[in-house]
């Protein structure tokens, strides 16, 4: 698509182009936003598919609060539904300030989209630029080299940046022709946080000895964007043959013996699937390393927002688990319990047990007769021969009646358990934190 020179111009065109599907503003009330949503209110047909937006407070200001009730008051002005979510920021994950901001609003993005609607944000063609910099400065590949792509899948729906294309002058001559009373957030002065380093100090430094600047950095994006389009063919044929459907997991070494153009965007992509961060270079290093470790060892590599296992050949890949009480204890009739570490136990079908069951977690040395084994057998044992993942096993949950073991989750029951549920005609069902 040739950009066109102004701002409703460009809408106008791009909802042509994709004339399906409900519209939502990601809508912070900054400058790119505002000119966005107001431009877009405008533009014939908006309204008629639902045109909505969402704020994220991210509660990191003491004006947050105000500032969400200006947003509110902007929409409302404009008659588009505005939806405030307050969000808490981890600040203490370890992936700084800037980035946990960043997760806490994707998730909130993700969750709130319907089936096939359009997330709008104002990202325009000098956040284009700064973000291939910054991609650049952290020692990306093609995939990020390319900058952010226009349409991408996001939870139900889909993430669309219709501005990519237009310069950041383009919104700000629209804001002035219609004298937008704008949120001013003083986080964006501080240059201390690289994006804004990039901004105010050295995009414009480039610019003086390389006018083109802009242009170049944007050219070789789409490039890099072509090379990456290229390169995932081949490494989504190679994810097919890795990936097991079952456990989630990757066959490590087939993982190993790609060529790096293949390999990291494929881990990125298989942790991104599950809902987790992609690792740093230095980490993906030490993932490489411990590929090679010896069998009996369980190598784990931490970073923010994840965890990575070399076990039994593959890789196993899961958010941080919060730590447990061994000596947590519930009483469940069937409803479903949620487990300290995040999974879940229910009754299947779902039931009321007449008796409560006792749910503890493994305190160490318990044994079990499975219905229809002669032998009494330490669970730690039959773990290892189901091959259940260490990380599992700490939390895998045990039922007691009257003071007795009768069932491990839904892996084994004694006869006694087996009589109980049968006569009951509902069973245990497991779910392990992901």
């Amino acid at each position: 698509m040739s950009s066109p020179r102004t701002l409703p111009d460009t809408l106008r065109q791009v909802l042509e182009d994709h004339p399906d599907g409900s519209l939502c503003v990601a809508f912070s009330g900054g400058p790119d936003s505002s000119a966005l949503l107001h431009a877009l209110a405008a533009v014939h047909g908006a309204h008629e598919r639902g045109l909505r937006a969402l704020h994220v407070d991210h509660g990191l200001h003491p004006h947050s609060g105000a500032w969400a009730a200006q947003a509110q008051a902007f929409c409302v002005s404009l008659g588009v539904a505005c939806e405030v979510r307050r969000v808490e920021v981890a600040r203490d994950g370890g992936e700084g300030l800037e980035a946990a901001a960043r997760h806490a609003r994707y998730a909130v993005f993700a969750e709130i989209l319907q089936p096939d609607e359009w997330l709008l944000l104002g990202h325009h063609r000098d956040d284009q630029a700064e973000t291939v910099l910054l991609k650049l400065l952290r020692g990306a590949g093609p995939q990020g080299l390319g900058g952010m792509r226009a349409i991408r899948p996001l939870g139900r729906g889909r993430l669309w940046r219709p501005l990519l294309e237009l310069p950041r002058e383009v919104l700000r001559a629209y804001l002035q022709q219609y004298r937008l009373r704008c949120i001013e957030d003083p986080s964006n002065r501080d240059t201390t946080l690289a994006r804004n380093h990039l901004r105010q100090e050295v995009l414009p430094r480039l610019r003086r000895h390389w006018p083109h600047a802009v242009d170049s950095i944007l050219h070789s994006a789409a490039l890099c964007r072509a090379a990456d389009d290229s390169l995932r063919v081949r490494w989504l044929e190679a994810l097919a043959s890795l990936h097991e459907p079952r456990t989630g997991t990757l066959d490590a070494h087939g993982w190993l013996a790609l060529e790096p153009a293949l390999r990291e965007p494929l881990l990125d992509h298989w942790l991104h699937a599950r809902g987790l961060p992609a690792p740093t270079a230095a980490q993906r290093r030490q993932i490489e390393r411990q590929c090679g470790a010896r069998a009996g060892q369980q190598p784990c590599v931490r970073w923010p927002g994840a965890e990575l296992h070399i076990w039994k050949g593959r890789l196993w890949a899961h958010a941080p688990r919060p730590p447990v009480d061994p000596c947590w204890e519930a009483a469940w009739h069937g409803e479903a319990l949620a487990l300290p570490d995040g999974g879940q136990l229910v009754l299947d079908p779902a039931r009321r047990l007449p008796a409560p069951l006792s749910v503890r977690l493994r305190r160490g040395g318990e044994r079990i007769r499975p219905a229809g084994d002669r032998h009494t057998r330490e669970l730690r044992d039959l773990f290892q021969q189901i091959t259940l993942p260490p990380w599992q096993r700490a939390t895998c949950p045990l039922l007691y009646a009257e003071g007795e073991l009768v069932a491990v989750a839904d892996l084994w029951r004694t006869a006694q358990g087996a009589a109980l549920f049968d006569a009951f005609g509902a069973h245990p069902n497991w779910s392990p934190a992901r």
